[in-house]
């Protein structure tokens, strides 16, 4: 362990050497002096890991010293020792942001345990959770190798999510190397799995279908709004389980968490398909059927989803729900503020549905602006950057003054998004989608075992622009590049976040039923 530096001020500091020699027989180093200006001087001259600061000394006091030391090295944790439990104390104490605060006479195992809380936390956390993955790596590794269902799968991607975020707390590279190759693992099996079921879920004889993007309002949505006097709908575009767990503490300040489930979206895991899924309660060849007025196909001009607050009201009817309900899509700043604003007037409603799009946003400028690929360059970065988003939007504080007027709350998103890595070739006429993720098209020409193809789309109720349309899907890390242009267009998309195909970021994603506080 590399030695480990402290200043330890008291006035009194004759009386706390047997401490102060049980530090050093540990392995600390530790510098006294007896009052807080030679403490101020000794900190200015020499680094120090820790201070141990006693409140009451003659001449500068305890929380005047811990000021000045604060403002030459703020970063340094400053434990107070005092012989005083007067609460105002302890409260400027920890205003002043110290890290601990011992009440006198301390014993050397009170000293150390601090110490250790406050020094070699981070260490010890750091090899509990290498060690405890390590055994889970076994487990997960056993489990793959099953005959898995989809909530085996879902169990699965909620523990490596879980261990993708203590690791990269644990800042262990060897171990997160070790869980990227174990996530590449389950992704492949994942994306074997989901071609082998994906059809049969969709068909009429299907026994265990589980909630897919043109069943989740039907599961997860209508049997709440008969017990909520005004339930709050969430779309959140774009959000992974991951984004979702890391805005999770901020939102369950004012929230508890009933249920926390993860779903199926439908492919092409893309807006276009899973959110009009979502409000239309059909999939996109039934609504096309149905509301031929309120689809829009791949080659047609105008926006994909305009018509989700049509499609929602045709739902409700089709279930007999005749209530009140508002729909409110926010993709910029200003719109957030101004429905922020207006809340209140929501409450009358039944049902109020927001579909924010701000993640969508964030992945595309991902891929397409340099400062936004350099902020969010690798998993844990896209988490952050969507963390910090969050904690200063106009969606939190929707978020607050719905817990304030008690009403519920449904947060779930229509797709997530992965992180390409690996081009497949693609060749394939003018009118062939552009996205990276699936094709849709005639004529295409690539190698079968890179992709999952839905060659009749009938059997995916996907919409069939003529008589040798067909969709393949990429898998895993995977994206398509057109021969043309090659290397230019591999260099420009790899390690972008995309979405449209098969894997478990893309496919399992949040609906989580709240109520406030």
């Amino acid at each position: 362990m590399e030695k480990i530096n402290i200043l330890w001020a008291d006035d009194e500091i004759e009386l706390l050497k047997p401490h102060i020699i049980f530090l050093n027989e540990k392995g600390y180093l530790v510098d006294t002096v007896n009052n807080g200006d030679d403490a101020i001087e000794l900190f200015k001259e020499k680094d120090f890991d820790l201070v141990f600061l006693d409140e009451n000394m003659p001449g500068k006091s305890g929380l005047e010293v811990l000021a000045e030391l604060k403002s030459i090295r703020a970063e340094v944790p400053i434990i107070m020792i005092t012989k005083s439990e007067e609460e105002h104390i302890m409260e400027e104490a920890i205003g002043s942001k110290i890290s601990d605060y011992l009440i006198k006479p301390v014993n050397p195992h009170q000293i150390l345990l601090s110490i250790k809380k406050n020094i070699d936390n981070k260490r010890i956390i750091s090899e509990k959770t290498t060690m405890a993955y390590q055994q889970e790596f076994r487990n997960i590794g056993m489990t793959l190798s099953d005959d898995l269902n989809l909530e085996e799968w879902k169990d699965i991607y909620r523990k490596l999510v879980y261990w993708e975020m203590e690791l990269q707390e644990s800042k262990n590279s060897g171990m997160e190397e070790v869980l990227r190759m174990q996530k590449n693992e389950a992704n492949r099996r994942f994306c074997e799995f989901v071609e082998e079921n994906y059809l049969e879920w969709l068909s009429a004889s299907a026994k265990d279908r589980p909630t897919l993007s043109h069943t989740l309002f039907k599961n997860k949505i209508a049997p709440h709004l008969q017990h909520s006097d005004s339930l709050f709908m969430i779309v959140i575009d774009n959000l992974r389980f991951d984004q979702w767990k890391v805005i999770q503490p901020i939102i369950t300040e004012y929230y508890k968490i009933d249920e926390e489930d993860i779903y199926c979206s439908i492919l092409p895991t893309a807006t276009h398909y899973a959110r009009n899924a979502i409000f239309a309660g059909l999939m996109p060849s039934e609504i096309e059927k149905l509301h031929p007025r309120l689809w829009l196909n791949e080659d047609d001009e105008g926006g994909k989803n305009m018509h989700e607050e049509e499609l929602l009201a045709e739902q409700l009817k089709r279930m007999g729900l005749n209530i009140k309900f508002s729909y409110n899509k926010i993709t910029n700043l200003a719109a957030g503020k101004k429905l922020s604003e207006s809340i209140k007037n929501l409450l009358g409603n039944k049902l109020n549905v927001i579909v924010y799009n701000f993640v969508d946003m964030l992945s595309h400028a991902r891929t397409d602006m340099e400062v936004i690929r350099e902020l969010a360059d690798d998993e844990a970065a896209y988490r952050s950057i969507t963390l910090s988003w969050f904690e200063h939007s106009p969606l939190l504080d929707i978020i607050r003054k719905a817990a304030e007027f008690k009403a519920s709350m449904i947060i779930t998103t229509d797709h997530g998004s992965i992180r390409v890595k690996d081009p497949i070739q693609v060749v394939g006429d003018k009118n062939t989608t552009t996205n990276l993720r699936y094709k849709q098209g005639k004529n295409l020409r690539y190698e079968a075992k890179d992709v999952f193809e839905i060659s009749d789309p009938a059997k995916g109720f996907l919409p069939k622009i003529n008589v040798s349309t067909r969709y393949i899907f990429a898998r895993e890390d995977k994206f398509f590049a057109y021969p043309n242009n090659y290397n230019y267009y591999v260099n420009y998309y790899r390690n972008t976040f995309q979405h449209g195909g098969i894997s478990l970021e893309e496919m399992l994603i949040p609906v989580v039923k709240l109520t406030p506080r």
